[in-house]
């Protein structure tokens, strides 16, 4: 039966704007190979969604309703459902001096940052800089290989494949125990010093609350272990490695 608002599942796509082929992104790793996309630092694997709540763009998310787990679909979305119509407002000319020491080595195609806006440089010329704001996928049609993998059913998969989404590649190092009402997650050491954190607990607890409504309570619990056995171990072993005597050298003569 088609998903419900709220459901989470495991998708695998490769997304293209529709009239050029260009590549955008794709969650297979053989795919991103071949389109020359591919970035070694980058996850391939199923990502996960949930249904109706925004996680992707409006025209996808409204697609992906009407399919069942195991469907493979090819989706176009309109501009007006995927990033939005080119806004010619969103053009502005700007002197190339307010980019300062970079703007000797500015070139058209340039993604800039200005007064915390992030822009594309169209046009260089008589000491200026046009500068574009819109998206840069706005007024493009984007064409998608959709697979609904998974639907998530348990509260055991739901909860791990929001931990692993938080953790963004070390989720697998976060263990967690769900009992009555109250869940529990266990963060190792090596993880304390990760850049945001608390911020990623706050998501946690938030997607926790939302997707698995039983829950009434998140605990985090900040694991550390001794490292004395592993000293004990190295001092015994020191102790043990048998002295040999100096051989003298042969008289000679």
């Amino acid at each position: 039966m088609p998903f419900e608002k709220g459901d989470l599942i495991l998708a695998n796509y490769t997304a293209k704007v529709q009239d050029t082929g260009e590549p955008i992104e794709t969650t297979l790793e053989e795919e991103a190979k071949k389109l020359n996309i591919y970035d070694s630092a980058a996850r391939y694997e199923p990502r996960l969604i949930a249904v109706g709540e925004g996680w992707v763009i409006s025209g996808l998310d409204a697609e992906i309703k009407n399919m069942n787990a195991g469907d493979k679909k090819e989706v176009v979305v309109p501009p007006e459902k995927a990033f939005g119509q080119r806004d010619p407002t969103q053009m502005r000319m700007i002197p190339i001096r307010k980019f300062g020491e970079k703007a000797a080595e500015m070139s058209v195609g340039d993604t800039v940052d200005v007064d915390n806006r992030v822009g594309i440089v169209r046009f260089i010329g008589s000491g200026r800089a046009q500068v574009d704001f819109n998206h840069r996928l706005a007024g493009k049609s984007i064409a998608y290989d959709f697979e609904v993998v998974k639907k998530l059913e348990t509260d055991d998969e739901k909860l791990r494949a929001l931990i692993d989404r938080r953790f963004a590649g070390e989720g697998a190092k976060v263990t967690f125990d769900l009992k009555e009402d109250g869940l529990n997650v266990q963060i190792p050491d090596e993880l304390f010093l990760l850049e945001g954190l608390q911020i990623i607990k706050r998501g946690i607890s938030n997607d926790a609350f939302k997707f698995v409504p039983s829950i009434k309570e998140v605990t985090f619990t900040e694991k550390y272990l001794s490292k004395k056995p592993a000293e004990k171990a190295a001092k015994k072993e020191e102790v043990e490695v048998p002295q040999t005597e100096p051989i003298p050298a042969e008289k000679t003569g």
